[in-house]
């Protein structure tokens, strides 16, 4: 049992409060979901939880985690670049469980993840495998330690359709507590039975901690039923107490004009209408004291992502977008497909999905190589990792208004005021954001440049499930054309109007 009572950490740099008086008790048979908008704080709560000397750099931190001596095991959102470099192999003998466990064991272990066995003998980079393998044969060499509790930060992030499956099954069937970050809510409504939520109100000033038993589904209703119960009343009683106030302000207005106009020959009058104004002046401090105890409206953290101007981004319809044809996709000296031919015409929105390590963003890269070049479209890409775009230690700011130009900068600031980035969030390195704030800055930047075709590798892999709705809609609603991958079952269904699915023999139609 993992005990957290009174934890509070705040950022050393700005000294902001990350996360106030979170308790919450993790037991057999729980699947906690840490949810929350990006950077409000669900990764460092992880790593806290894990080591506590993996936050110690950038927070402190007070209260008490308990007990003592619990074997955690944690899975980070991302490898450190010199685990990147091993080979698969030397990456698994690592890890001294991996080591001393049986065939028999990692067997049954791959079997329940689905994961190729021959990964962990691999002579292939870390690096170049594709993020589901990755993750999974982390996820293999984590259950081999027999940790009491598992902290999975992110875990079906680079999973495909059947890995995601695989993981709703493994996560339904653990044998011991799990606390996990996911921004897939097709997983949070299958698995979660506790919700622990991290929000910061009132201008990312104010954190607040909700902790709730129950599925996610039924933890959004609730919250948005009772937020809109919460309103109704607000409203009613504010309404009744200005009905109220105006007939106050009403009479106390009477009694100074007859305390104006009122004879100096009528001594008795003025008393009578002093009298008077003491009442009115002692019912007004009883409603203010009354104006203190009204039901307030609901406050709530809601996600904000800037949209596309309809005009720029705008393909018109019927215009060839794109006419890849190549006889084979490769991968060093690995023939991943034959055949492949991907044409796209303005301005469909198309969606490629495969098993992990298949070719798809090998495939997407290559899209990217032919359109970023093209002088009749404005053509923006989003990798999987973003490390590819958004290197070195430059600011939010920085990275967003490239010329330096004060309009420019302005502008930057505003954008990212908008969606909901602290001053001092936007003077930090943006390689030291969450990886929900880095996507966000990707989104802007094509915003800025006015993109009209999006070449997205797995675009909601970083947006919680607060903001992943949000950006749904955004690239629902987004005039251009859109060449996708992605895992995101609501992303498919509800953004792609054509599927694709990748296979060694090329691309073919396909349904979810």
């Amino acid at each position: 049992m993992l005990q957290v009572k009174h934890l509070t950490i705040t950022h050393r740099k700005d000294l902001t409060t990350l996360v106030e008086d979170l308790n919450f008790v993790l037991g057999p048979g729980d699947r906690a979901a840490l949810i929350g908008e990006e950077g409000n704080g669900k990764s460092t709560v992880l790593k806290l939880l894990y080591d506590p000397a993996l936050v110690a750099p950038y927070a402190e931190w007070q209260g008490e985690i308990s007990p003592a001596g619990l074997v955690k095991g944690y899975l980070a959102q991302e490898l450190t670049e010199e685990e990147r470099a091993l080979s698969a192999g030397r990456f698994a003998r690592s890890c001294p469980a991996f080591r001393a466990a049986g065939a028999g064991e990692l067997h049954r272990l791959c079997q329940r993840l689905g994961l190729d066995a021959q990964l962990f003998h691999a002579c292939r980079p870390m690096s170049s495998l594709s993020g589901g393998e990755r993750l999974k044969l982390r996820l293999a060499l984590l259950m081999l330690e027999q940790p009491d509790v598992l902290l999975l930060d992110e875990p079906s992030n680079d999973l495909d359709l059947p890995g995601l499956q695989a993981l709703e099954r493994f996560l339904l069937s653990c044998p011991v507590p799990v606390l996990y970050v996911s921004h897939d809510e097709a997983l949070l409504s299958r698995t979660a039975n506790l919700i622990v939520h991290l929000e910061r109100l009132h201008r990312r000033t104010t954190p607040r901690c909700t902790v709730a038993r129950g599925g996610y589904q039924a933890y959004m209703e609730q919250r948005q039923a009772a937020f809109h119960r919460q309103e109704q009343l607000s409203r009613k009683e504010h309404a009744e107490f200005d009905a109220k106030m105006e007939k106050f302000r009403q009479i106390r207005s009477k009694v100074e004009h007859q305390q104006n106009t009122i004879s100096r020959q009528d001594p008795s009058g003025g008393r009578l209408l002093k009298k008077k104004m003491h009442a009115v002046q002692s019912m007004g401090r009883r409603f203010e004291k009354e104006r203190e105890d009204l039901t307030p409206m609901p406050v709530w953290e809601q996600a904000i992502l800037t949209a596309f101007d309809p005009e720029r981004s705008a393909v018109p319809s019927g215009k060839a977008v794109l006419r890849l044809d190549l006889q084979r996709l490769t991968a060093g000296d690995r023939v991943l497909s034959e055949g492949v031919r991907l044409w796209v015409t303005g301005p469909e929105k198309v969606g490629i999905i495969a098993p992990n390590g298949a070719g798809k963003s090998t495939l997407l890269r290559r899209v990217a190589e032919e359109l970023l070049q093209r002088p009749d479209i404005r053509a923006a890409y989003m990798a999987q990792d973003y490390r590819e775009q958004l290197l070195g230690d430059l600011t939010p700011v920085e990275l967003l208004s490239p010329s330096g130009r004060k309009e420019d900068v302005t502008r930057a600031r505003t954008l990212l005021g908008a969606m909901k980035y602290k001053t001092e969030e936007m003077e930090h390195p943006a390689e030291g954001l969450s990886g929900g704030q880095r996507a966000k800055l990707l989104f802007l930047s094509m915003v800025l440049q006015g993109s009209n075709v999006l070449i997205l590798d797995e675009p909601t892999r970083n947006f919680s499930p607060l903001s992943a709705p949000v950006i749904r809609g955004v690239l629902s609603a987004f005039p251009g054309a859109i060449i996708s991958v992605s895992h995101d079952r609501l992303y498919l269904a509800q953004v792609c109007d054509r599927l694709l699915a990748l296979t060694p023999q090329g691309l073919i139609p396909t349904e979810l």
